[in-house]
């Protein structure tokens, strides 16, 4: 059984519209909700990016039965793992059993602020690697020292833990970062119905563990409308092969995003009102084994999209 989620995009929604809109998924059919995780935007045009956990507070203060987890948190740069730890079992504690925390090794964009080198990938996930290991040393209520290659904990307990841990998925868009999802996660997220991605994360060990894949669509009843939308707000969408995780500065994003043209974007984007599209790129990722599909709705309309899905799309997935 396939379960449609819907997606908090921080890039794109100041905090209160944020909550409001995780009430208003609580209230739907859409069966849970993940938030993405920046320090900024892509470009500043989508021109927000609160902090996601005190958003996360907010949201479990705000709502009733609907699961959260945070795609994508990056605990290696900007964060330490013991910081992420520590949240992330806090999270747990207003959100039992609502609660998972999403992990990747992240984009340049958010993570190099505090003048970080930005290690290629490879380094990247081998840090991921040792800083979940970090957090689920903490999670086990003991006190921790723990001297890696990469991080350094001392004397560190996390005193707040709910009575059942939150799952770690783990973020990949490649082969190396699937299989280590298998390896080292409780699940994987990615955003592509990559078959390849799946089999590398079952041999990895992940065979009976969640698949989550997110969707970007721009729902709108005149389907040009939509089209301008997405392409006003979402350009980065149609960015080729690794610039989404390299370029530094929402600037730069900028002025790689000149040369996306509307067209790159309709070619990308489920945009407009007609339910068969949204329903076919939901089930393209269906096919190839994903059992959670996110969707991702650009743009300010949330309420239309919700009522749209409800009525016309969800109805008709199995």
């Amino acid at each position: 059984m396939t379960e449609i989620g819907y997606k908090l995009i921080c890039e794109e929604h100041g905090p209160n519209d944020l909550v409001e809109y995780a009430t208003l998924a609580d209230r739907s059919a859409f069966e849970y909700a993940l938030i993405s995780d920046h320090y900024h935007p892509w470009t500043s045009t989508q021109g927000e990016s609160p902090f996601v956990w005190n958003v996360i507070g907010a949201i479990a203060q705000a709502t009733d039965d609907l699961r959260l987890g945070t795609a994508i948190t990056c605990p290696i740069i900007r964060y330490h793992p013991a910081i992420i730890a520590q949240a992330a079992a806090t999270a747990g504690v207003q959100l039992p059993d609502r609660f998972f925390l999403g992990v990747g090794t992240g984009e340049q964009l958010s993570e190099h602020i505090l003048g970080d080198r930005w290690p290629e990938h490879e380094v990247r996930l081998e840090m991921l690697r040792e800083a979940v290991e970090v957090i689920r040393a903490l999670w086990s209520g003991e006190t921790v020292s723990y001297r890696g290659d990469y991080y350094t904990v001392e004397n560190a307990r996390v005193y707040t833990l709910p009575d059942e841990l939150p799952p770690i998925r783990v973020a990949a868009d490649g082969p190396n970062a699937a299989r280590a999802a298998g390896e080292i996660g409780d699940g994987i997220v990615a955003v592509a119905p990559d078959e390849e991605l799946l089999s590398e994360f079952e041999d990895g060990g992940g065979e009976d563990d969640p698949r989550y894949a997110e969707i970007d669509v721009c729902y709108a009843a005149d389907k040009q409308e939509a089209v301008e939308t997405a392409h006003e707000i979402w350009p980065q969408a149609a960015l080729p092969g690794e610039l989404m995780w390299e370029l530094p500065t929402p600037a730069h994003f900028e002025q790689a995003v000149e040369a996306v043209s509307e067209e790159d974007i309709a070619e990308l984007v489920v945009c407009g009102s007609d339910p068969e599209a949204h329903i076919e790129a939901i089930e393209q990722y269906i096919d190839a084994g994903f059992d959670h599909v996110t969707i991702h709705q650009i743009g300010s309309n949330q309420d239309e999209f919700v009522e749209f899905y409800e009525s016309e799309v969800l109805p008709a997935i199995d």
